[in-house]
């Protein structure tokens, strides 16, 4: 049996590489051809260039406005995990420790404003906040985040909250702690997998997302990676080489934030996934 168990592991792991390869190689296919020129591109996709010129690379930077795409999802994405994180904790830590019908209450509608898709509602949406000038804002966008990421991160910080000892705080408030004291300094370092499990999630979802600020954004100059990245497809659709450089300055920030906190990211999943 020791051999056939061999074998069989061997199977396994040639046909996961082989998985993984399939898996990669739309990203390997889009760098590659990110390095060649049209013609070059249209006479063999699937080759090596000829010769690894960064001039695509060089030319989508400057006509997509890179810079200032960059600086708009980052400030939008920065502020909008840390508003999610520090108030749906607060909010969850109310509801947990207050003994109010109104929380119970409100705690079941957040939980049933996650069954609502985003498409049933961006049309009024759009309308109410166009008729209040309050579009092509990334502060308006922002809030916008907060309302929509909210109620999954208070789902799950109450049931984490509901598994911290009361005693601990019971003994912080002897000590002169006020409340705020008391969840900043006491429950708030306890949630520090479900944060990072949400921080995750949320920069994903808002650095990646499309549909929203294509909704919300309307000038040039407050648009975000993705939205540019778009808009300049569509400027440039026939030069292959310069949209798949383009694509590699895109995914370049999401490559380089899962490179540098793999190990937090990987740790605060699996502690996520064990205390749930």
């Amino acid at each position: 049996m020791k051999p056939l168990k061999r074998i069989l592991r061997i199977l396994k792991t040639i046909s996961l590489y082989a998985l993984l390869l399939i898996y990669l190689s739309p990203f390997f296919f889009v760098l590659i051809n990110s390095f060649k020129s049209r013609r070059e591109i249209i006479s063999n996709p699937f080759g090596l260039p000829d010769v690894w010129s960064l001039d695509n690379f060089v030319t989508a930077f400057q006509k997509m406005d890179f810079v200032s795409a960059f600086v708009n999802s980052l400030v939008i994405t920065f502020f909008s995990v840390i508003g999610i994180a520090v108030f749906s904790s607060m909010t969850a830590y109310i509801f947990v420790r207050t003994d109010w019908r109104f929380n119970k209450v409100m705690f079941f509608v957040m939980v049933a404003a996650m069954l609502i898709p985003f498409q049933a509602i961006m049309i009024p949406l759009v309308q109410i906040y166009g008729g209040l000038n309050l579009l092509n804002s990334r502060w308006i966008l922002i809030y916008m985040y907060l309302g929509f990421g909210s109620s999954f991160a208070v789902f799950l910080y109450h049931g984490f909250i509901k598994a911290i000892p009361l005693e601990l705080e019971e003994a912080a408030m002897i000590d002169g702690c006020s409340r705020i004291q008391v969840f900043f300094r006491i429950v708030f370092p306890l949630l520090k997998p479900t944060t990072l499990t949400l921080i995750i999630l949320n920069v994903l979802w808002i650095w990646n997302d499309f549909l929203l600020p294509s909704l919300v954004l309307i000038s040039s100059s407050n648009r975000t990676l993705p939205l540019t990245t778009f808009y300049f497809h569509g400027t440039y659709t026939s030069d292959y080489g310069l949209l798949m450089a383009a694509l590699m300055l895109t995914i370049l920030p999401v490559i380089i934030f899962y490179a540098f906190l793999q190990k937090y990211i990987i740790k605060g999943v699996m502690e996520g996934a064990v205390k749930a």
